[in-house]
């Protein structure tokens, strides 16, 4: 198996920790919490930040010494609705307490002291791409808006039989404006749950090239190179993306061999 390729431990209880160690990076950090009513979760940030993601279920979350009550909405990731989600500073610790059975996601990258725990509102919507290539964005916390230190955070629904971060797209390279570095985790659902995807990550000097089939639950590290993935007919496919680097700026390039996807759909 790839060691790109992360399966989650279990059922119940922490099924992921990607840390800058294990994932042999930098910056990004990912973790998941499944929990039953009435279990708990809590951590303290250290020298990193956090954003809590209610993926589905409700739970009361208390962050920085504030209590934030009970968050959360959607029960099922696919029934679409914007994520409940809360920032929580470093040199900080949160808490939550599942009051229904809920799906945390904790995106980790360094924080610098910028800002103070949060709730996180007016996440949009967004529709990206045309034909087979459509797909549907909740952009939680990307650059337009300033409330984390080097987190961006996005979600993204890819309808069955399209594709989604196509065409290929690379950011590992430090040369802004051009392109930005950011190291990238997708944490990925099917729907139905029995489903399968693929994502291929892979650099233009063939250095990188690993195809992966991806289930319910799995995570996808991207160190570097391009990053595509498909759902196959009959499952939608839904992630979450985590991005970090030295500049929280999401620049990119695509792939020269298949660029001109990108440019004839933006009537170039």
């Amino acid at each position: 198996m790839s060691k790109l390729l992360v399966k989650p431990k279990g059922i119940r209880g922490k099924l992921h920790e990607i840390t800058p160690e294990t994932a042999g990076w930098g910056y990004v950090g990912f973790s998941l919490y499944r929990l039953q009513p009435g279990e708990t979760a809590e951590e303290a940030t250290g020298d990193r930040e956090a954003i809590l993601v209610l993926v589905e279920g409700k739970a009361e979350i208390e962050a920085g010494g504030t209590p934030f009550g009970e968050m959360g909405e959607r029960m099922s990731v696919f029934e679409k609705t914007k994520p409940h989600c809360l920032y929580v500073p470093n040199d900080s610790a949160w808490r939550a307490s599942a009051t229904t059975p809920c799906t945390l996601a904790v995106c980790t990258a360094p924080g610098h002291g910028g800002h103070t725990a949060r709730r996180i509102e007016d996440i949009g919507f967004e529709e990206r791409g045309k034909g087979a290539n459509t797909r549907y964005i909740h952009p939680i916390a990307m650059e337009d808006k300033d409330i984390a230190d080097s987190l961006l955070v996005t979600e993204v629904f890819t309808p069955a039989g399209n594709w989604s971060s196509y065409p290929p797209h690379r950011h590992d390279e430090d040369a802004f404006p051009e392109m930005t570095y950011l190291e990238e985790t997708y944490y990925h659902r099917l729907d139905p749950a029995s489903g399968f995807g693929f994502q291929r990550v892979f650099t233009e000097d063939g250095s990188l090239d690993e195809t992966m089939a991806v289930s319910d639950g799995d995570v996808v590290l991207v160190p570097k190179g391009h990053h595509p993935c498909g759902a196959p007919h009959g499952y939608e496919m839904y992630y979450l993306n985590v991005m970090a680097g030295p500049l929280r700026k999401w620049r990119f390039k695509n792939h020269p061999d298949h660029d001109w996807i990108a440019r004839r759909d933006a009537g170039d």
